[in-house]
């Protein structure tokens, strides 16, 4: 079937309309027609070429929400008329030990991303600027009932990716966490960790943000423009989350960690981050990165947000304000996530 999309014609070119061409609907899949699309940094990172060659024309997306219209004969885990999302991937091997183990986003064969990627059958897959799209059941999560469908969707990247890597070093009640950056990721990040119980912090360039910082759940906001900050917090947190996708001095942020503390990289800068070892010598530090998450865990993310009511902030916007929307993300000139509304693609 043929549908109406947003697409990047080329490198660094602004988006615009366009139709593309859906697989049918095979036994294992999924029919969905697409009610919002998240704009993510990955995104523009993607169209505008930053992270290497890319198979223009190109449809970003990858937090997607919609409802099913159609079900392959074999599939048992959704129906027509359920509310659905997908996320970064839509297609691993499922064979190999991180697939069989949960870990399907470091498959080792690769994992099959929403776009941008070589699907099943040797096509590009193409995101979620669009109306409808397929995808194997095995990749589609159950929307819970009570979250903004909207404001959901950033969930299906910015809520993972910053859930992962909390849950996997034990955010929660004694422990002291530090956001760095309160941007599309750093919210969420101050968001969840703050409903695991952690003691949270954000470190932003400035104080700009901080009246919304400590009203999504920081107990503590500094500005990492302020030289005393890291003398200040020097070897305090137990983990500190990276958020921005920016040069960083990483030795700088390291020596914020306590004994045993790790830092974990979320955000994907395009230039190379340099790093002093001493700064992980001392206090036996790691310094980590951590991809999204596997579909178990992912739709335990979902879960776990619609227990404790959590969502993304979000600007609802039309298609044809992507193009805008990509300068404001750029300028950082949006609290917090953009969110297309696709029925203005029909």
């Amino acid at each position: 079937m043929r549908v109406n999309a947003y697409a990047a014609p080329a490198a660094g070119e602004p988006l615009a309309p366009t139709t593309i061409e859906r697989r049918e609907v095979g036994a294992d899949d999924v029919l969905i027609a697409i009610e919002y699309a998240g704009i993510c940094h990955s995104d523009i990172h993607t169209v505008n070429g930053d992270w290497g060659p890319q198979p223009y024309p190109l449809v970003p997306g990858h937090e997607i929400v919609g409802t099913v219209t159609e079900v392959g004969a074999d599939v048992t885990r959704h129906r027509v008329g359920d509310r659905v999302g997908v996320g970064c991937m839509v297609g691993s091997c499922g064979e190999c030990d991180n697939c069989r183990n949960g870990d399907e986003q470091y498959c080792r064969k690769g994992m099959i991303g929403t776009y941008a990627a070589t699907d099943r059958d040797g096509t590009t897959t193409q995101g979620g600027y669009s109306t409808h799209v397929v995808v194997d059941a095995d990749y589609v999560l159950s929307i819970p009932e009570g979250l903004d469908p909207a404001a959901a969707t950033p969930l299906l990247c910015a809520g993972i990716t910053t859930y992962s890597p909390l849950k996997h070093w034990q955010a929660g009640p004694g422990r002291k966490v530090a956001v760095v950056g309160l941007g599309g990721l750093g919210h969420m990040a101050v968001k969840i960790a703050h409903a695991m119980g952690a003691e949270v912090t954000v470190l932003s360039q400035s104080l700009k943000k901080q009246e919304d910082g400590l009203r999504l759940g920081a107990d503590h906001y500094f500005a990492t423009s302020d030289p005393d900050t890291f003398e200040a917090l020097a070897s305090s947190f137990d983990l500190v989350v990276n958020t921005v996708s920016a040069k960083i001095d990483v030795s700088a942020y390291l020596g914020l960690l306590a004994v045993n503390g790790a830092m974990v990289n979320v955000g994907a800068p395009a230039e190379p981050l340099s790093l002093n070892v001493f700064s992980l010598l001392s206090n036996r530090r790691t310094f980590a990165g951590s991809m999204i998450g596997g579909i178990a865990e992912t739709q335990e993310m979902l879960d776990f947000c619609a227990e404790h009511g959590i969502v993304s902030e979000v600007e609802v916007i039309a298609a044809d304000q992507v193009n805008e929307a990509y300068e404001r993300v750029l300028a950082s000139d949006v609290r917090y996530r953009f969110v297309i509304d696709t029925s203005t693609l029909a």
